[in-house]
């Protein structure tokens, strides 16, 4: 079991270079902090919407790549791989961390499709990064690279089918950030209402082998009403990846005896 959190990422990518390099990149680069605190400034100060900054980031790019290792631990094989766009396992992983921790950077621009608009903005950024990392990269493998970037950060729309299991990993871990008021579903700070309410009460989220597909996400709540998230939220963003049929969701309810009491799984 492993529990979704800003810390996960710092497990995944240790001791792999590649990974380690990128990431250091990432948290180091002014452009993409600078980003990343105007997303939310843009989604936080003028929507009221819930956090999509660093810490957003961070809890993404674990989230995803966990997941990824569970279903190539289970026997898949990456897209990337498949279709030779990437010659390792590692620059697969590659894909995932980068697309997951980008994903939200065109909301420093605006709300409204904000999806096309970051993996449009990522360009320079992920030419500085690949020159920091893979400088020996020819041109043709920095596109193809490139590409399968943005088509994770791009994917991470809800209603655009995730085409790749790296975007898919990218767009199913989005989702996952909802613990304790982390709620993907916008609410207003301070008004109580239903989206308020299904924030609060969801107090964290595993992920595990699951008894009948590769992958279980385990959401942990207080009261019902944190289905509100997992049903408007979760399940359409695992309905709209390659995922659909290798993900079961397992809401648990935390008892007066502080026991957690498992509900019917959910299978998207």
């Amino acid at each position: 079991m492993v529990q979704v959190s800003p810390a996960l990422v710092e497990e995944k990518v240790r001791g792999v270079e590649l990974l380690e390099r990128a990431y250091r990149f990432l948290r180091g680069d002014e452009e993409v902090q600078s980003l990343l605190r105007m997303s939310n400034v843009m989604t936080v100060d003028r929507l009221l919407y819930n956090d999509h900054g660093p810490v957003h980031a961070t809890i993404v790019a674990g989230s995803a790549l966990q997941i990824f290792d569970m279903l190539v631990e289970s026997g898949f094989v990456p897209t990337t791989l498949q279709h030779h766009t990437v010659d390792d396992i590692d620059e697969a992983k590659l894909v995932v961390l980068v697309g997951a921790y980008l994903h939200d950077i065109g909301n420093s621009v605006h709300r409204h499709q904000h999806e096309l608009i970051g993996a449009v903005m990522s360009d320079p950024i992920l030419d500085r990064l690949l020159d920091e990392v893979m400088s020996d990269a020819t041109v043709s493998k920095r596109v193809k690279i490139k590409s399968e970037i943005k088509h994770a950060i791009y994917s991470t729309n809800p209603p655009v089918k995730a085409l790749t299991l790296e975007a898919s990993s990218v767009k199913v871990a989005d989702a996952t950030d909802m613990a304790e008021g982390r709620a993907r579903i916008p609410y207003s700070k301070g008004k109580l209402d239903m989206h308020s309410l299904s924030a609060l009460s969801i107090k964290r989220v595993e992920l595990e082998p699951g008894s009948q597909r590769p992958v279980r996400i385990k959401v942990v709540m207080t009261s019902y009403a944190g289905f509100f998230q997992v049903e408007q939220v979760l399940l359409p963003k695992i309905e709209n990846s390659m995922l659909a049929d290798q993900v079961e969701v397992v809401p648990y309810l935390v008892g007066r005896d502080g026991k957690l009491q498992p509900l019917t799984p959910i299978y998207p």
